[in-house]
């Protein structure tokens, strides 16, 4: 839901009779993204320039599952996977008050899973890369939760390969000063991966902890500027190398941060001296939590295609 085209909510937007306050893909680019470093908050309230008109209308919600494989594949991604809260894509079986302020309808989270699958899959055919999916509990819905594990278990072989805890930890942490949240979700809920993490190194016991379990982080350094998650400096960045920590490189809302993998990629590579060689560590290190099958699919690939890339866009 944060990787959708502009255009797109413009087309749905025009066919449902929703008004917005732009009227084309410019006007509501500049309405969504966001240009300097603000809050994880400030970032979350993007969402409701855009989510009514997409939330609740079944072509739209597998148009943009499609449109988001056609999008990773000109990136040159070759394997992907996509996080998103069903609930906030579905109108009904949700509780109330029903997500951006829509009115009762017939689309459950669980047909939503099924939505989503089938645009991946069809993008998968089309594009020729690999496409799966995370379902997202959020922080400050509890009550979805366990239905999103159900979720999970049913589409298990059906595209849904992971689980994750996502949203607002200022939220949390205000009503519990006592969490620690890198802690509990490594602990607690046996995460086996952390989204960004740049928490972490302020606890050195759990952080060495992690490197030693190899855990996965999921590092996202624009989004992390953008959020103000770390210095504005991508100089200062956080990012742990130095340490031979397993992790990859992703885009997080790319709508909302007009940004691309390759971007991502370009910051690393001039900012911190990324060289080839060590983003073909890093993508080696990501396919770990892949199943031994898909590991050798996509290791296959990777090899071709890494030089490629940074040959291309001059990353080597």
């Amino acid at each position: 839901d944060g990787a959708i085209r502009v255009q797109t909510i413009l087309d749905v937007a025009k066919r449902r009779g929703i008004s917005l306050p732009a009227t084309t893909a410019e006007e509501l680019k500049e309405k969504i993204i966001i240009h300097e470093p603000a809050t994880l908050t400030k970032f979350l309230e993007k969402f409701e320039e855009y989510m009514h008109v997409i939330a609740g209308d079944k072509d739209a919600i597998k148009r943009i599952a499609y449109e988001f494989v056609e999008d990773k594949a000109k990136e040159g991604v070759i394997y992907v996977e996509v996080r998103y809260s069903p609930h906030f894509l579905a109108d009904c079986d949700v509780g109330k008050p029903i997500p951006w302020n829509q009115t009762e309808g017939d689309l459950s989270p669980d047909e939503v899973v099924r939505l989503v699958n089938e645009g991946l899959r069809e993008g998968e055919r089309a594009f020729n890369i690999k496409a799966r999916s995370i379902l997202c509990c959020m922080r400050h819905m509890p009550s979805w939760s366990i239905e999103v594990v159900e979720l999970c278990k049913k589409y298990r072989n059906d595209g849904v390969v992971a689980i994750d805890l996502a949203g607002d930890e200022s939220m949390n942490l205000e009503a519990n000063p006592e969490h620690r949240t890198a802690y509990e979700a490594v602990e607690v809920l046996k995460a086996e991966r952390v989204g960004h993490g740049y928490n972490t190194l302020q606890d050195p016991a759990l952080y060495r902890k992690l490197l030693e379990q190899n855990m996965h982080f999921e590092m996202c350094p624009v989004s992390s500027k953008l959020t103000g998650a770390c210095d504005s400096d991508f100089t200062q960045h956080p990012i742990i190398t130095k340490d031979k920590a397993n992790y990859s490189l992703n885009t997080d809302d790319p709508l909302i941060f007009n940004s691309n993998l390759l971007l991502d990629y370009s910051v690393v590579h001039q900012h911190m001296g990324f060289t080839e060689e060590e983003f073909k560590r890093l993508n080696t290190a990501s396919i770990c939590l892949l199943s031994p099958f898909m590991q050798h699919k996509v290791l296959i690939s990777l090899r071709k295609t890494t030089k490629q890339v940074c040959m291309k866009h001059g990353l080597a």
